[in-house]
């Protein structure tokens, strides 16, 4: 027997506590519906585009269209580049993997990659320069999430301005 929903269950927020995923790829967030994300010891692939990993946000995040992320180590090295980063800054993925984010990309400032990396907190907003594979400077708006799991590292969203 399906009985309506009471008035309180139907004002209920959401719960907060569940994660929030996003694929560097194709920038599609989920939350952990199933336990399956935050219960499992292997990489969790993306149900859209099957990008080898998520990331896991302590909130949800909105990424502009022309946003590119790339996801680095704990020594800020690259292990994934998603759709968009060659759009904004002409490397392809092969061009960046393994290499130092700051260095690669020529980050005018890298201090904002130490404040997450020491704290543990997402940055907004940082409004830095990079130079392209061209050698053009480009004005961008870099936001940058730590990782939460033992591995550490850095996801870094690049929006051109």
């Amino acid at each position: 027997m399906n009985r309506p929903l009471t008035r309180k269950a139907q004002q209920r927020p959401y719960d907060f506590t569940v994660p929030i995923f996003i694929c560097p790829n194709c920038k599609r967030r989920s939350v952990d519906l199933d336990g399956y994300e935050g219960f499992t010891t292997q990489a969790v692939q993306c149900r859209e585009c099957g990008f080898g990993f998520l990331f896991e946000l302590l909130e949800d995040y909105y990424p502009a269209p022309a946003t590119g992320f790339v996801v680095c180590n704990d020594e800020r090295r690259v292990l994934a580049v998603g759709r968009g980063v060659f759009e904004l800054t002409g490397y392809r993925d092969g061009d960046l993997l393994g290499r130092e984010i700051v260095e690669a990309l020529s980050l005018s400032d890298a201090s904002p990659i130490d404040v997450v990396q020491e704290w543990g907190v997402r940055k907004l907003g940082q409004e830095l320069e990079i130079r392209t594979s061209a050698g053009r400077v480009k004005q961008v708006t870099v936001d940058l999430f730590p990782a939460y799991d033992e591995d550490g590292g850095v996801l870094v969203a690049l929006t051109p301005r």
